[in-house]
């Protein structure tokens, strides 16, 4: 008997429900038990924040020493192609494996930031007194410029990381399909452009660590001034 189209998507959407509804709970025990050790949304956020800036950080020193692997390759003649292409397939790699980690970063970050936002929009309509109300509103409203002002740079950064990983793999595919002294030479040329999007990336990541800093900065202060209000 065939299924009815209908019924298809009913049984679709029930399942989306259920598997949102699964991952709220999820994240409703998580921040309860995290609750009872002390570590309020906030705090949960201030350390996925950092953690994210350790892994772009990390992310710099792979990208780096990849390049200097792309620029020791061009540099000396009569290498032996096939270590140099595994060596620079393994700085890939790990460049790959360090992108991936900046983004699962960023990703936790959204997710907790999200609640946290969440929440206290939704407790700013609680307050009876409405000094204390425009106060708070005000400094949501600064901790969420702030925070758009960090993830955007965050997406910046990573969205240079992937066109870096682009150039990179094209040019360890271009070795590995042209095992010859031939291919070492054209691999010359796209050093100063490989460079020169690495350079770009570490800037970029730069500026996403100060506003990380910023943020940051604005959550403890806001913390600081809730404490004394």
């Amino acid at each position: 008997m065939k299924e009815s189209p209908i019924l298809a998507k009913i049984v679709v959407n029930l399942l989306l429900m259920f598997s949102v509804s699964l991952l709220s709970s999820c994240s409703d025990v998580y921040y309860t038990a995290m609750e009872k050790f002390g570590y309020s949304k906030r705090d949960i956020l201030v350390d996925r924040v950092e953690k994210t800036q350790e892994a772009q950080s990390e992310a710099q020193e792979e990208f780096k020493s990849a390049l200097e692997q792309f620029f020791l390759v061009v540099k000396v003649e009569n290498s032996n192609l096939k270590e140099t292409y595994l060596n620079l397939n393994a700085e890939y790699e790990a460049c790959l494996a360090a992108a991936e980690a900046v983004a699962l970063r960023i990703e936790n970050v959204e997710s907790v930031s999200k609640d946290l936002f969440s929440e206290w929009s939704k407790e700013l309509e609680m307050y009876q007194n409405q000094s204390l109300q425009l106060s708070s509103r005000q400094r949501l409203q600064d901790a969420w410029g702030k925070y758009n002002e960090m993830l955007s740079s965050m997406h910046q950064a990573n969205e240079s990381m992937t066109a870096v990983l682009f150039t990179f793999r094209d040019n360890v595919l271009f070795l590995k399909h042209n095992l010859n002294a031939q291919a070492i030479g054209a691999l010359k040329n796209e050093f100063s452009v490989l460079k020169i999007e690495i350079d770009r990336l570490v800037l970029r990541m730069n500026s996403s660590i100060e506003k990380s800093n910023t943020f940051i900065d604005e959550l403890k202060n806001t913390n600081k001034r809730l404490r004394y209000q």
